[in-house]
């Protein structure tokens, strides 16, 4: 069993960024974007060089014999540094944990799901935005909010009301026949099958009021996990889960 030091940074401080993996017959889907995101975050973070090498083979050998699964990476800076002044040395612990796949998301890529609107709101910080850092307190207060209402998940909005993603998945509108994605240059998480999607179709960032999401032909959340998931209704505003299933078939999914 892997045990972290009491003194560790990232139990201290959230300094470190984690990754999460989906399993498909004993291999990882989508590995170089989630090492590419690994990379960012490291980079952002002013962790030192990481041997990807090594964490990918410790990956591989940990999901070889998984038919279906979760893969999760965490990365901390370890011991080390006075309060919040970095180490000389960091001595980076990695982690490495599996769990069983989310049954339940195999129903929602056909069923659709409903959102209701988060009360919580996420903060502005640029330096961090799209980063997939420890600090998720703001997601355990919109997990915690989302349990309270009638709903599979919830839409999550910025300070100024302008929507950035679910509680852990990206959003995705399709209007007019052109696919847009919220801004994340001041909050949220970058996915990294939302930047799959968006290598390979064309997709436009822009800020999108939650009346622009009402007006949408078709609305999707997605992670690495879930996948491409319709939306069938926010809060009391319906979308045809027909039409939304025609309109996925468009973009171009790549492992």
């Amino acid at each position: 069993m892997q045990q972290v030091s009491s003194r560790d940074r990232g139990l201290n401080y959230g300094d470190g960024f984690f990754t999460t993996v989906k399993i498909s017959a004993g291999k990882l889907e989508r590995w170089e974007g989630h090492l590419k995101r690994l990379a960012q975050c490291a980079s952002a973070l002013y962790f030192p060089e990481l041997d990807f090498r090594a964490l990918t083979e410790r990956c591989e050998c940990a999901s070889r014999e998984v038919d279906e699964g979760v893969l999760k990476v965490v990365i901390t800076r370890g011991e080390g540094g006075r309060g919040y002044g970095l180490p000389d040395q960091a001595q980076v612990t990695t982690l490495v944990s599996l769990s069983a796949y989310p049954a339940h998301y195999n129903r929602w890529r056909e069923d659709g799901i409903t959102l209701a609107m988060s009360d919580v709101r996420l903060g502005h910080q640029p330096m961090l935005a799209g980063l997939k850092t420890l600090n998720r307190l703001e997601q355990v207060l919109i997990k915690q909010n989302a349990a309270q209402k009638a709903a599979d998940d919830v839409l999550v909005m910025d300070l100024h009301g302008q929507v950035i993603e679910s509680s852990a998945a990206n959003i995705l509108i399709y209007k007019d026949k052109q696919w847009y994605t919220p801004d994340l240059s001041q909050c949220g998480i970058q996915g990294v099958y939302l930047s799959s999607l968006q290598q390979h179709n064309p997709i436009k960032r822009t800020s999108l009021s939650l009346e622009s999401v009402y007006a949408a032909d078709a609305v999707y959340v997605c992670n690495s996990l879930m996948g491409l998931v319709p939306v069938r209704q926010i809060s009391n505003h319906h979308f045809s889960l027909d039409n939304a299933h025609a309109q996925a078939k468009e973009l171009v999914v790549r492992l």
